[in-house]
């Protein structure tokens, strides 16, 4: 049995919102799928609270559709795309982990947070 990649998950929603793919699909905008984004958030968090593991794959799968589905519709309107948003969570994720990926040295988990919060608050001072 073949086992789907990210990728092909890609290549499955760009063909959805194809000319020739699903009606509902190719309908539908960022707004319009806020709805299904809280949803399927909802429950991701339901299926951890009764720590169901088979209930959180699935779950976690349409929630991560949910972030594919508006990266594509970005990528149609050439704004960004699905590399743009994976490239952006890794940069930051660097950033903001010194003590991983650099020399910083941290004690405790409490000094992990408060150095997120310091370096978020610099990030967003600088993009003004």
């Amino acid at each position: 049995m073949k086992r789907w990649r990210f990728d092909d998950l890609i290549r499955i929603m760009a063909r959805l919102r194809s000319p020739n793919g699903c009606l509902w699909d190719r309908e539908q905008t960022h707004r319009t799928l806020l709805r299904y984004l809280r949803e399927e958030s909802m429950e991701v968090e339901k299926a951890v609270r009764k720590k169901d593991d088979e209930n959180l794959c699935e779950e976690l799968g349409d929630l991560l559709l949910q972030i594919v589905f508006h990266a594509q519709m970005a990528k149609e309107r050439k704004r960004f795309g699905m590399a743009d948003v994976v490239d952006g969570i890794c940069r930051k994720l660097i950033r903001r982990h010194p003590h991983v990926f650099g020399d910083k040295k941290l004690h405790t988990a409490e000094d992990v947070i408060t150095q997120w919060n310091e370096i978020k608050k610099r990030e967003k001072r600088t993009k003004r």
